[in-house]
């Protein structure tokens, strides 16, 4: 076996270790000056009036749903083709993702599908029927509530036609940008284009705090109530111990706001660096008729790389290239498998193999390949030269 690329590592200098080191050495770990700084600190970057920390991207989303007033049998339009959690965060307050396939360039949600789910479930009857799952009965599903984009792998989704559903609908919307800090749609950052937003900091992020999450918005009302859910459901003006609602420990932690205030700090050098690294798979790919890089489209104005997807094209089978490439240091996945075909969403909705099409060909030709900010030329190059020597072979 040569050599060993790590399939993704964080970016992580002296200056973060002393910022974590710093905050060990003060009497306070939780709810305390730092993670107040982090979020005043993504505030400003994102553009937004509010930030709430929170402990993952997933409780973010879940907190989301809530202020939403997403309830039980509600509906909430969104993609099978991203990580479970996004449509994970619906069922936490029992209501029923409806999946709409997604755009066969990007990988997100398709914009025109979005719209005619959204009016044919708001007439009802036959017309609505198709967009339920099977195991749904129709007549007892509650009202169409909200819109979960996912700006998959940090490539915004096409978001005006979007909020024109969600205008006409009565809608709100809720960006799904745990994998998308710092990207940009016709020039607006993304997470600050919706109701609400969240990013998500686990380690292969563009940027990370270990575990945790980060929710904007430029409603006050939802910032005020994000800040009580996440606190076992204590108003900001609440006595010490008081609890208004019910509520949920979300918290971040102070060692990780530190993390995460440090690297926001350097949000710009973090994604210059990881684009310095999709730039060399790029040229390095751009040759091999059986994969397709990445494809950026105009709207995208700022690509934020959260991973480095590509698609292998028949005859290349890409489980036996995968195998191929581990044999000799090389790790990569499968990116993502369609929730829809996930077991317990099988199990609980019903769905089959065919329902979203094109979700389900992205999940079998998708490929992520080694990434991260701190990756060499050389490492590329490796993967590179890995890769078509385990095509050849194919």
């Amino acid at each position: 076996m040569g050599q060993q690329i790590p399939m993704a590592s964080p970016d992580i200098t002296d200056a973060e270790i002393a910022a974590v080191n710093a905050v060990l050495r003060t009497p306070i770990l939780s709810i305390g000056p730092q993670i107040v700084a982090f979020e005043q600190a993504i505030a400003r970057y994102t553009g937004v009036d509010y930030a709430a920390g929170v402990n993952s991207g997933t409780s973010g989303l879940h907190l989301c749903m809530i202020a939403a007033e997403v309830g039980p049998n509600d509906l909430v339009l969104t993609t099978p083709f991203s990580f479970i959690a996004s449509a994970n965060s619906i069922l936490y307050e029992r209501a029923i993702p409806v999946f709409v396939d997604v755009d066969p360039v990007t990988g997100n949600i398709d914009p025109a599908l979005a719209a005619q789910a959204a009016d044919d479930l708001s007439r009802g009857g036959s017309a609505a029927r198709r967009w339920l799952p099977r195991m749904v009965d129709p007549s007892t599903v509650g009202r169409l509530r909200a819109i979960l984009p996912v700006h998959a792998f940090g490539q915004p989704a096409d978001m005006d036609p979007i909020l024109e559903t969600a205008r006409r609908h009565d809608l709100a919307v809720i960006e799904d940008a745990c994998e998308a800090i710092g990207a940009e749609y016709l020039g607006r950052r993304a997470g600050t284009i919706g109701d609400a937003a969240v990013f998500a900091f686990y380690p292969n992020k563009q940027m990370t705090t270990g575990e945790g999450g980060m929710i904007v918005t430029d409603r006050e009302d939802w910032a005020n109530l994000f800040r009580s859910l996440r606190n076992q459901g204590r108003d900001v003006f609440d006595a010490w111990l008081n609890h208004t609602r019910l509520g949920y420990n979300y918290r971040l932690d102070e060692l990780s706001a530190a993390l995460g205030l440090t690297q926001i700090q350097r949000i710009d050098e973090l994604l210059a660096r990881r684009a310095q690294v999709a730039a060399w798979y790029n040229q390095r790919l751009a040759d091999i008729a059986l994969v397709e890089s990445p494809v950026i489209v105009p709207d995208t104005t700022r690509m934020s790389w959260f991973v480095y997807v590509v698609r292998i094209m028949p005859p290349a089978d890409r489980n036996v290239l995968m195998a191929r490439l581990a044999e000799v240091g090389v790790p990569s996945r499968p990116y993502f498998t369609p929730i829809h075909l996930q077991p317990f969403y099988r199990q609980t909705f019903g769905y089959h193999l065919g329902d979203f099409p094109i979700t389900e060909r992205l999940g079998e030709i998708s490929l992520a390949l080694p990434f991260s900010g701190v990756m060499t030329e050389a490492q590329v190059d490796y993967v590179c030269a890995q890769l078509r020597v385990a095509l050849a072979d194919n």
